[in-house]
C-alpha cells in the first residue's frame, strides 16, 4: 500500500488513472478525495493571499463522492472520470444551483436549471463537479485595457507560480488554468476562442487543448464568437486531456457546428520518429513578448530533433504576417448577435435582455468595470450578420488562416503538425477553427513557466493529441518533470 507521503504525490501531481487507481483498490475514497479538495481549495485558492481561482462550490459534491463510495463498495465499475472532481469555467451552465455570470457583475446571480451539454457528458462518465472558476469578465471582451483574470464579479486572479496577475491579452480561462496548475483538481474545463486556454495555459506550466470548433458542443455555454468558440480540457498531462476530451466530443442537436464535427477515438501513441514538425517562423516574428524566451524554444526543437523528430525550420505559414495586420469586425459582429439570442433564450437573466441593457447596467454601476467597457460599446454599434462587412471579413478570416494558413503550411511541406512557442498562433488557429495542444516546456531564465503550443488542420484532433503526447515524452524526458507551482504540500 502507498505511503502517506505518496498518495500525497498522486493527489497533487498524478493523473486521472493514478487517482482511479487509488479510488479502485480503496487506498483512497471518494469522500477523502473530495475533502482533500476543498481543504486545497480553502487554503490555496479561497484563502487571504490565495490566487482567487474558484467562485463557488458546489453544496451536492460530497453528497456525490459518497455515492461513488457505495458504487466501489458494490464492486460496480468507474466510468472514464468516475470519482475525478472537476472545476468548470463560470461561463458553463449548470443545473445544480451554481450561478454562471460569465464574469459580468449584472449576471452575478444568474442560474439555470439545464447543465450544459459537456457538463452532462462529464457527469455520466462520472466526474464530480466541485465548483466554478472565475474568469476574465465576459471572455475578455469588455475592455481593450482589462487584464487577464480580472471580472466585475470577482476581481483578481493570480498565476500560481508567480503571485501575480496574468497580464492583458492572456486569455479568460484563466481561472481554470489556474486551478490545475496549483493542484487544486486535476482536470478543469475552460473555453477558447482565439487564445483562452492555450496562453494561460502556457504562462502556468500546464496542458490544456483548444479541439476544432464543434468536436465539443457549445450548447449551454455563454457564447463569445460562436464561429470560433470551443471548450476544452486543462489537465496535467496529455493522456488526461485526451480522455477527458473523448468523454466531451460528440454531436448535439442543440450545437449545430457538432453535426459536421469529426468523431473517432482519439488515443493512441506514436513513435516521435515517425513525426514532421514544423516551425513557423514567420508566426514568432515581431512577438516581443516571447523574445526572451527564445533560448528555450531551440531547446525544445533540438529536444525533438534528438529524439528522432523531423524538424522542417521553417516551416512558414503564408499568410501569418497579413493575419497579424486584419482588422475584422468579426469579433463585435457576433458577439452582439449571439448575447442577445442567449439572453433571450434564457429569459432576461437578472433582468438584462440585451447588450444594450447590459451597457446600461454597467454605465450605473461603474464600480463594477474600473477599466471601461470599450470593446462592448463597439460591439452595440456593430452591423448584423446579414451584412456584406461581416460576410468579407468572416470569408478572408477563413480563407487566410485555414486554406491559406495552416492548412498550406502543412501541405507544402508534408508536416503533420505545427510547433510555435507559447500561443503564437492564436490568432491564426482561432480564425481557422483549428485544435492546439498547449504544452509545459520549462522555465525561462527568469524561473517563468515556458510552454509550446502544437497546432493542426481543423477536424484532425486525433492525430494532433497523438503527436502532443510524443512532444510531450520527449520534452519531460529532456527537460525533466515541469516545474510545480510556489504552493507547499498540504498537511
Amino acid at each position: 500500500m502507498p505511503t502517506e507521503h505518496l498518495i500525497d504525490q498522486v493527489l497533487e501531481q498524478g493523473g486521472i488513472q493514478d487517482l482511479q487507481g487509488l479510488l479502485s483498490t480503496r487506498q483512497l475514497s471518494a469522500r477523502e478525495l473530495m475533502q482533500w479538495t476543498l481543504l486545497r481549495i480553502a487554503a490555496v485558492s479561497q484563502a487571504s493571499g490565495g490566487i482567487n481561482a474558484v467562485r463557488e462550490l458546489s453544496a451536492q459534491a460530497f453528497d456525490e463522492a459518497a455515492a461513488v463510495d457505495r458504487r466501489i463498495e458494490r464492486g460496480e465499475p468507474l466510468g472514464a472520470l468516475g470519482g475525478i472532481p472537476i472545476l468548470l469555467k463560470d461561463n458553463i451552465l449548470t443545473g445544480d444551483g451554481l450561478r454562471a455570470s460569465a464574469g459580468a457583475a449584472a449576471l452575478a446571480d444568474f442560474k439555470v436549471r439545464r447543465d450544459a451539454t459537456l457538463v452532462a457528458r462529464l457527469r455520466a462518465a462520472g466526474a464530480i463537479v466541485v465548483g466554478k472558476c472565475h474568469m476574465t469578465e465576459l471572455a475578455d471582451y469588455v475592455s481593450d485595457t482589462m487584464p487577464a483574470g480580472f471580472s466585475g464579479v470577482g476581481g483578481m486572479v493570480l498565476n500560481p507560480h508567480t503571485n501575480e496577475p496574468y497580464g492583458r491579452g492572456l486569455g479568460s480561462s484563466v481561472g481554470s488554468v489556474a486551478a490545475v496548475a496549483a493542484s487544486l483538481v486535476p482536470l478543469a474545463i475552460g473555453t477558447e476562442t482565439q487564445n483562452s486556454l492555450q496562453s494561460p495555459a502556457c504562462h502556468s506550466s500546464v496542458v490544456a487543448v483548444k479541439p476544432s470548433v464543434g468536436l465539443v458542443s457549445r450548447a449551454g455555454v455563454v457564447p463569445l464568437v460562436p464561429s470560433q468558440d470551443s471548450p476544452g480540457p486543462i489537465t496535467r498531462n496529455v493522456a488526461d486531456a485526451t480522455l477527458a476530451l473523448e468523454c466531451l466530443a460528440g454531436p448535439d442537436c442543440r450545437d449545430s457546428a457538432t453535426l459536421g464535427a469529426r468523431y473517432g477515438a482519439l488515443g493512441g501513441e506514436i513513435p516521435l520518429s515517425s513525426l514532421r514538425i514544423g516551425v513557423s517562423r514567420r508566426a514568432i516574428a515581431d512577438r516581443p513578448e516571447v523574445a526572451g524566451s527564445m533560448a528555450c524554444f531551440e531547446t525544445v526543437l533540438s529536444l525533438l530533433a534528438s529524439g528522432g523528430a523531423q524538424i522542417v525550420d521553417p516551416c512558414e505559414i503564408p499568410s501569418a504576417s497579413a493575419v497579424l495586420d486584419v482588422r475584422s469586425c468579426v469579433f463585435r459582429t457576433e458577439f452582439k448577435a449571439a448575447l442577445n439570442v442567449f439572453l433571450a433564450d434564457h429569459h432576461e437573466p437578472c433582468g438584462i435582455a440585451s447588450l444594450d441593457a447590459l451597457i446600461a447596467w454597467n454605465d450605473a454601476h461603474p464600480q463594477h468595470i474600473p477599466f471601461g467597457q470599450s470593446l462592448l460599446m463597439a460591439a452595440a454599434s456593430a452591423f448584423g450578420l446579414d451584412s456584406d462587412q461581416y460576410r468579407r471579413d468572416r470569408a478572408q478570416d477563413v480563407a487566410l488562416c485555414g486554406p491559406g494558413g495552416i492548412d498550406a503550411a502543412l501541405a507544402a511541406h508534408h508536416a503533420d503538425v505545427l510547433l510555435v512557442p507559447m500561443a503564437c498562433a492564436a490568432k491564426i488557429t482561432g480564425k481557422a477553427g483549428a485544435p492546439v495542444v498547449a504544452l509545459p516546456a520549462g522555465a525561462d531564465a527568469d524561473g517563468r513557466p515556458f510552454g509550446i503550443t502544437v497546432v493542426a488542420s481543423r477536424g484532425d484532433d486525433a492525430a494532433l493529441l497523438r503527436a502532443a503526447a510524443a512532444i510531450e515524452r520527449a520534452v519531460e524526458s529532456g527537460l525533466g518533470p515541469r516545474i510545480l507551482s510556489r504552493f507547499p504540500r498540504l498537511t
